[in-house]
């Protein structure tokens, strides 16, 4: 971009981002079954959208400066603590930054800087990438291909001398399942080993699901051997995006978390986070969707929430050549294809205006596309399981992806750090990828079909290139 000479008018800048957004999903109505969190009450979301602005130039950095973020964040982690089980909780940008302190907290607190986080394949990305950044390792172990849950004796055999942390998801992301919590947190007590639970995506909706009918087992720091939990309230809190909560069963523990620096000249450094300047917008947004919905609105959409994913369960099952995977206890849904290449259907579907979110393959786990259930799906359930059953007869009728031959195995052998960006971009293009600016959205379905047949380290590697070379230089 190059900066124009003079300044340009309100107007003529919101037309541009108008341009700029054309391709993007829309972020309301429930059509887009991953990434957003949508309440279908338009009064909430102007509520949090009016305090993020008015927040929005107040600096997070020094709490003595502006008060308010003390106290505001006080009562957004309080209500987080009294709805799960207690604790001594940080405001964090997301759930990633959650899981980053408290891995930060647990190393530092096990003394071990060069140990391990023992935890399910279930397990979000995130608890990788905390490791890869702290210097950890990470001993994955594998989940019943029944349940999707990891199993207690398996996370007990692979717990030893160097683990800093056992992790388990209440649910995990991929099929909506709630690891077996309470056991699996006491084999981590009896081996002196701290355990998080992330619910970065259950912890408020679990308790709503709860109060609703669900049967939802124990999960959070009221379970004896939790030490952490991770939630997201820009999840299911349906605050705006950059809000998380994360919380410590010990004080310390969370001082643990915490950075400080006076080593140098200038001013004292004391972060909570592991950003320093920050806006206090999103801690504003997700105070003010707390206040706007208040117990019974989460209550309400926790009901809604509950009835349109078991809607949508029995509706898939119905539905020949699909399968739902596991049991969900919560309102994420996976379902996988016989006879029915999911990514095609995947791809049927956007063409009918909805996003279905793929899942590759991994562990044994078949390939798969999943849907998050907020609380307006249930307005739209019915079309949604239509929309579902007309994309699976299109898949049917055009088979299964085609991929290039030789093409998986011409990526498999290819030094990917070798290539230019210009070449990068022709092979993506050799699987229908438009990778110049301002393309739109290829189909999808050969390159998951390709990424699919890849080992996880080659797809890593793919990824990668693909993100160098969307943002260019």
């Amino acid at each position: 971009m190059t900066l124009p000479l003079t300044g340009r008018t309100t107007e003529d800048l919101l037309a541009e981002v108008a341009r700029m957004k054309q391709h993007d999903l829309p972020v309301r109505g429930g059509q887009v079954t991953a990434y957003v969190y949508d309440t279908g009450r338009a009064e909430v979301h102007e509520a949090a959208a009016r305090a993020y602005f008015e927040m929005l130039e107040v600096n997070c950095l020094d709490p003595t400066a502006f008060p308010s973020i003390v106290e505001m964040e006080k009562q957004v982690v309080g209500a987080v603590a009294d709805l799960l089980g207690g604790g001594h909780g940080i405001f964090t940008s997301g759930g990633t930054e959650s899981i980053m302190l408290a891995v930060k907290a647990a190393r530092d607190a096990a003394g071990r800087p060069a140990g391990n986080l023992v935890l399910p394949v279930t397990a979000h990305p995130a608890f990788h990438k905390a490791a890869h950044y702290l210097g950890l390792r990470v001993k994955a172990v594998p989940v019943d291909l029944e349940t999707y849950k990891v199993r207690v004796e398996d996370v007990a055999a692979a717990i030893d001398e160097d683990t800093v942390l056992v992790v388990v998801s209440a649910p995990s992301y991929p099929q909506g399942v709630i690891d077996p919590v309470a056991e699996v947190a006491a084999v981590a007590a009896e081996a002196g080993v701290a355990c998080h639970v992330d619910a970065c995506v259950g912890g408020w909706l679990l308790p709503w699901l709860r109060e609703a009918g669900a049967d939802v087992p124990p999960f959070d720091l009221s379970v004896p051997g939790v030490t952490s939990l991770s939630c997201d309230l820009h999840k299911f809190g349906y605050a705006p995006k950059g809000a998380s909560v994360v919380l410590f069963a010990d004080p310390a523990t969370r001082r643990g978390a915490y950075f400080a620096s006076a080593a140098w000249p200038g001013y004292t450094i004391i972060n909570a986070t592991v950003q320093s300047s920050r806006s206090a917008g999103p801690l504003g947004g997700a105070w003010a969707t707390l206040q706007a919905l208040g117990r019974e609105g989460y209550v309400e959409l926790g009901r809604a929430t509950l009835k349109a994913a078991a809607r949508l369960r029995e509706g898939i099952a119905a539905i020949p050549g699909l399968r739902v995977l596991g049991a969900p206890e919560s309102s994420l849904v996976a379902f996988a294809g016989d006879g029915i290449d999911v990514f095609v259907l995947a791809d049927a579907a956007r063409e009918r205006g909805w996003f279905l979110q793929p899942q590759l393959s991994y562990a044994g786990i078949p390939a798969n596309l999943h849907v998050t259930v907020t609380g307006v799906t249930l307005a739209g359930v019915e079309a949604m399981l239509k929309m579902i059953a007309d994309s699976a007869q299109a898949a049917r009728r055009r088979g299964p992806a085609l991929v290039p031959d030789g093409l998986v195995e011409l990526i498999a052998g290819l030094d990917l750090d070798a290539l230019d960006d210009a070449t990068f971009a022709e092979l993506a293009a050799s699987v229908g990828v438009d990778l110049r600016p301002g393309a739109g959205q290829p189909e999808m379905a050969v390159v998951n079909a390709v990424l699919d047949a890849l080992p996880a380290e080659t797809r890593e590697a793919v990824l990668l290139r693909f993100l160098a070379v969307i943002y260019g230089s």
